[in-house]
């Protein structure tokens, strides 16, 4: 793809973002009032390698990517605009396509945290936790929670190795973060994510049509996503059912954007549980057993 000056992203909408939709002033204040440093450092874990694929990737054209102050200062503001037609419409969608009442959630690559806010209002009675890369980012993310008076605990970590024990959560999600990885970790993220979920529970991925952006490809080249055009060449659903997940499903979802979902299948491990299938399976072939993980309706 194209790279520096060369980019649609530096000729036609950098200009547009920076000098017409983004209120400078207002956010180099914001930038100006905070010590990034000291409260980076409530979030960082000494011992985290950066990936390779993150840390030496320019996203959206700003230098260093997410591990920038200004990644974390002008990420809401362009937001607002990069997911027509509405931002909390477009996030609503995960919440929307979780079907269980969840008692634990962990939303990866959190980012600024707006997803894991929505989360939480969601499923109030839920412990909710967001993990991200950037510790600046989780600063904005933090300080939106305490905010809205939302109890979430973030803390910085990676999608493919979270460190969290296994069968620990309900529901995990991600917003926006598959086109900005190679496939090869999109399919490590999604394995992490079944070692994580209890049997059952529910895993829920919006990002970018990959449809659409396979028919559209002048999408791909807008923004400075080093992996999109990888990302819209291969199949949510296909990295899913490599990682072991069961009733897999995407629906397209306000026209350039997806959300899949996909269920952990509960375990088969006693011979009495295998016939009680058996059994369901040749008495009421139409009929599903109450107790097995049911694809979200269409």
């Amino acid at each position: 793809m194209a790279t520096g000056s060369d980019t649609l992203f530096e000729q036609f909408l950098a200009p547009v973002f920076g000098n017409l939709i983004l209120d400078r002033e207002k956010l180099l204040h914001y930038r100006n009032s905070i010590d990034w440093e000291t409260e980076s450092d409530r979030f960082r874990q000494p011992q985290l390698d950066y990936p390779d694929y993150y840390r030496s990737q320019n996203f959206h054209g700003i230098k260093n990517g997410y591990l920038s102050v200004d990644a974390a200062v002008t990420y809401d503001p362009v937001t607002r605009y990069a997911l027509p037609p509405n931002e909390d419409w477009v996030r609503q969608g995960v919440i929307e396509h979780i079907q269980s009442h969840p008692r634990r959630i962990l939303d990866l690559a959190c980012g600024t945290g707006s997803t894991t806010l929505a989360l939480k209002q969601a499923f109030p009675n839920a412990e909710v936790i967001g993990i991200d890369l950037s510790p600046y980012m989780l600063v904005v993310a933090d300080q939106k929670a305490i905010a809205a008076n939302l109890p979430i605990q973030f803390q910085q970590g990676q999608a493919e190795a979270t460190g969290f024990p296994d069968e620990s959560f309900d529901v995990v999600t991600a917003s926006l973060l598959f086109h900005e990885t190679p496939p090869a970790i999109a399919l490590e993220v999604l394995r992490e994510c079944f070692r994580l979920l209890k049997p059952g529970g529910e895993v829920v991925i919006l990002d970018g049509n990959q449809g659409t952006l396979r028919q559209t490809e002048w999408l791909t080249e807008i923004f400075e996503e080093p992996y999109i055009k990888d990302y819209a060449a291969g199949s949510i659903d296909a990295w899913m059912g490599a990682a072991g997940f069961d009733a897999i499903r995407t629906e397209t979802w306000w026209l350039l954007h997806q959300v899949s979902k996909a269920v952990k299948p509960l375990p088969i491990n006693t011979p009495n549980q295998a016939v009680q299938v058996q059994n369901i399976s040749f008495d009421s072939p139409t009929e599903s057993s109450p107790d097995m993980p049911q694809p979200f309706p269409a």
